[in-house]
This record gives C-alpha cells, structure tokens and sequence, in this order.
C-alpha cells in the first residue's frame, strides 16, 4: 500500500508544478488521512495486531490443553504440561499477587483425566493466590515415590488454623469472604483425586502458607477393565 502511494505521489509530481489547484486539493487529502502519521505508525500496528494474534491464539491452545473438551477415557499426561497450561489459564488471578517458582523433578507420564486433574490444579493455584494478602510466591514442586508422583502446591499466604484442617475438604466450608469462594473447590478437588486412586493432604502454619501435596499413582489399577472407564477415575 505505502509503495503504490509512493509511486502515485512520484507519476504526479510533475503536474503539480503547474496546477496549484491540484496540489492544494492533494494535500487536504493527505491531511485529512493524516498519511504521514499513518506511515509512521502502521508498521508498529501491524507488529502488535500480530503479537495480540499470537497472544490469543495461545490462550486459546491453553483453554483446550486445560479442558480437553470431549475426553473421557483414561490417558497418560504430561503433568508438568498440564500445570503451565493451566498457570497460564489462571494468569490474571495470579500475577498480581505472586511469583511462580518451580522446582520440577522429572515425571513419568501419569494415567489419568488429564481434564479432571487440571481442575485440580486450577483450584489449588486460585486459592494459594487468595490466601496470600500482599504479593507473595507460589511454589510447585514435583516428584516420584516409588508407583506413585506427587505434585506440591505451596504459597507463602497466611496459612490455615489448625482447628479448620480437618474441614477444609467438607463440601460448602469456606473461609473466604461472601462471594469470593463457594466452599467445593477443595471439596471437589478431594474427589476427583480419591477417584483417581491417589490422596491431597494439606500442611500449613498460620503467618507462615500452606501446601497441597497431590499423590498419584502412574497407573489406574482398573484401567484394563471395561476399557478404563470404571469408577477409578
């Protein structure tokens, strides 16, 4: 666009020299179109258009990775992926609040609904972001123990009294202010894990955080009957 411009302005250069009414005309266009402007600033819009593309674009990827919408068999995941796509889902409610910092250990793939655990992993960030009043961290770690894998979520918030551990997993029991929690998130989240076979256990210390800790085994114990789709998961 700006070399057929360019080009047009150069053809008709020589007869503005002699049509001054021409020239005025041509240039109340220009003004009106603000092309000087406009040639300065559409190469940045058209980086940045392509940038926000891009940004979308991997948000929705994300959305899909996280959802899995229409899987319902077993398979085996990639748990740390499934963790970044759903950090990256959950982005806004936590880069005001914390930073994440990771200490990964090496995972093998896990048998699972990987759309099931994600939800796991939504609830457990969400609510290490709430639980932290200023600006704080959140920590993930990851391990092997025999069978079985574990994942940690760990914030540096202001941690849970001793006498509502034992209730923090009752459907509807919340701490948090009216509407910002319903109480299911961890209720749900307990569920999801007993069914795959695994346990969710919490430490915590008030004015100190508190962690989650998910175990898992790496494989369903019933996932050869009925084609894996029975009650372990």
């Amino acid at each position: 666009m700006l070399a057929l411009i360019d080009g047009t302005a150069a053809a008709v250069e020589p007869l503005l020299e002699h049509d001054g009414a021409l020239r005025q005309r041509l240039g109340e266009l220009r003004a009106r179109a603000d092309l000087e402007f406009v040639r300065e600033d559409i190469v940045s819009l058209i980086v940045e258009s392509i940038e926000g593309t891009t940004r979308v674009r991997r948000i929705v990827q994300d959305l899909r990775d996280f959802s899995r919408t229409g899987e319902a068999t077993l398979e085996f995941a990639d748990l740390h992926a499934g963790l970044e796509s759903t950090l990256n889902v959950v982005a806004n409610e936590i880069k005001y609040k914390a930073d994440i910092v990771r200490d990964y250990g090496v995972l093998p793939r896990v048998e699972c609904r990987a759309s099931q655990i994600n939800q796991v992993f939504m609830n457990l960030l969400v609510n290490a972001a709430q639980a932290i009043a200023g600006r704080g961290a959140i920590t993930l770690r990851s391990g092997t123990d025999g069978s079985r894998v574990w994942v940690a979520v760990s914030d540096t918030g202001k941690g849970i009294p001793p006498e509502n551990l034992n209730r923090i997993f009752d459907p509807f029991f919340t701490t948090k202010p009216v509407g910002q929690g319903t109480g299911l998130g961890l209720s749900l989240s307990y569920g999801i894990i007993n069914k795959h076979g695994g346990e969710i256990v919490v430490a915590s210390q008030p004015g100190q955080g508190t962690t989650f800790t998910i175990w898992l085994p790496q494989r369903q114990p019933l996932a050869g009957e009925a084609g894996g789709s029975g009650n372990n998961c």
